[in-house]
């Protein structure tokens, strides 16, 4: 079964190198988790480099699931990838692009596949998306923020 995906991008008024560097702070995930998710972080990474590895204690309904998260750092962002956790499958690309020297594109990819197969896929799709469209319009919005600015690429979001 193919994988799933899920892509968000928008603009932040920095330069690239401030982008990069926001999201390499020890204290970043914090920041980018929203106050309704149940997540509590066991193992943060310090430093991230790669091979640094999250543990996070995830709520799904009534039930907590550890995910385990491995990270690569790429020459245009990082890659962290499930080691345990709720997903059959999961990677997650961020891409820090220079527009301008002021300005830069932030883009979070993932693939994904759903646990119990078929079943997996048709019922638990659609609540993936709408949480993860969800989250990443809080984590963009937090982010430019942060950096001093709004997002000011239209909302792009596409799933398959």
């Amino acid at each position: 079964m193919s994988d799933l995906t899920f892509t968000r991008s928008c603009e932040v008024d920095a330069p690239v190198e401030a982008l990069r560097e926001w999201h390499f702070r020890p204290e970043a995930f914090a920041r980018l988790t929203p106050p309704w998710e149940k997540a509590t972080v066991i193992e943060a990474p310090g430093a991230l480099v790669d091979g640094a590895r999250a543990v996070i204690e995830v709520g799904i309904g009534p039930f907590k699931k550890r995910w385990i998260a491995e990270h690569e750092i790429t020459a245009t962002g990082f890659i962290d990838r499930q080691i345990e956790g709720p997903f059959a499958f999961w990677e997650h690309t961020h891409c820090f692009e220079a527009i301008n020297g002021e300005k830069s594109r932030l883009t979070d990819s993932i693939r994904y596949r759903l646990p119990f197969g078929l079943a997996g896929r048709l019922f638990g799709r659609p609540l993936v998306e709408r949480k993860l469209d969800r989250l990443f319009r809080y984590r963009h919005a937090i982010t430019a923020s942060d950096l001093g600015s709004l997002p000011l690429m239209p909302d792009k979001a596409a799933t398959t």
